[in-house]
């Protein structure tokens, strides 16, 4: 594969990147997977573009730079790359490095899922779900998120596990919402973490174990999930799951604000 990029094939300079990227039997290298990947792109191979826009939004390997990504994004996408318009419909629902445009990011959403991106499919589920960019329909966001659970993409499993918890669109299956959530958790969707915890503490489709409940929080609050550090601050705060510590309370109050979550703020102080 190396010596065929070397000879100028743009297909192979992207499979040699994401080598690299990943650690593919090489050794770990994303600085020179990213030039690689420019290299698959500059060659019209679109998942090159979407991989290396991924890259510039994480800062992996070359500096982070939203406007960038959306770029490569866009390229991407229109190469055939659909994991480009995954990621270019992410960023419009953000508003980072182009307009905050939810109707864009559905279209886009949808042309991913369209494309068979499962990613996109749960992206797009999650808009029905909330009604942001489409008219709400919760039947079809369990269907979009069942099918990106399905091919094992995390947050369609964490959208799921939601809906069958709550029992829109679905029918309310408190077991199968809190396996879905351990789904997404297993998958390293930091919110499907929370979202387990917040069940193993209340005993909902799971049998109470405060003890499980503040694992998972403190694993959610160590990836900068605010709330989840305001849920194990109020565990510690108690003496539930963890042995009893109040200023080990206060440390995670302070650290749930700093990571955004405005309920653990003094007044006026919230972020």
């Amino acid at each position: 594969m190396r010596k065929e990029c070397e000879a100028g094939s743009a297909v192979a300079c992207n499979g040699f990147g994401v080598k690299l990227l990943k650690g593919e039997y090489v050794l770990r290298d994303p600085g020179r997977a990213a030039g690689l990947l420019q290299r698959a792109c500059d060659g019209r191979v679109g998942e090159g573009c979407a991989t290396l826009g991924l890259m510039y939004q994480q800062g992996r390997g070359v500096k982070r730079d939203s406007t960038r990504a959306a770029e490569l994004f866009r390229q991407g996408c229109e190469r055939g790359g659909m994991e480009g318009c995954t990621g270019l419909g992410l960023l419009h629902r953000r508003g980072a490095g182009v307009p905050h445009d939810v109707v864009r990011a559905a279209a886009l959403f949808q042309q991913a899922c369209d494309g068979g991106e499962n990613l996109g499919c749960s992206y797009l589920g999650d808009l029905y779900a909330t009604g942001q960019g489409v008219t709400q329909d919760f039947p079809r966001a369990a269907a979009l998120l069942k099918q990106g659970c399905d091919a094992k993409a995390a947050f369609g499993c964490l959208g799921l596990g939601r809906l069958h918890l709550a029992g829109t669109g679905v029918a309310r299956n408190d077991s199968l919402g809190a396996e879905l959530l351990k789904q997404a958790c297993d998958g390293r969707e930091v919110t499907g973490c929370f979202h387990l915890a917040r069940s193993y503490e209340a005993g909902v489709g799971v049998t109470q174990n405060f003890t499980r409940a503040a694992e998972l929080y403190r694993e959610a609050c160590e990836d900068r999930h605010g709330e989840a550090c305001f849920n194990l601050a109020a565990l510690y705060q108690r003496g539930a799951g963890v042995r009893q510590n109040s200023e080990r309370a206060t440390a995670l109050t302070k650290q749930a604000c700093e990571r955004g979550y405005a309920g653990a703020c003094p007044p006026g102080k919230g972020s």
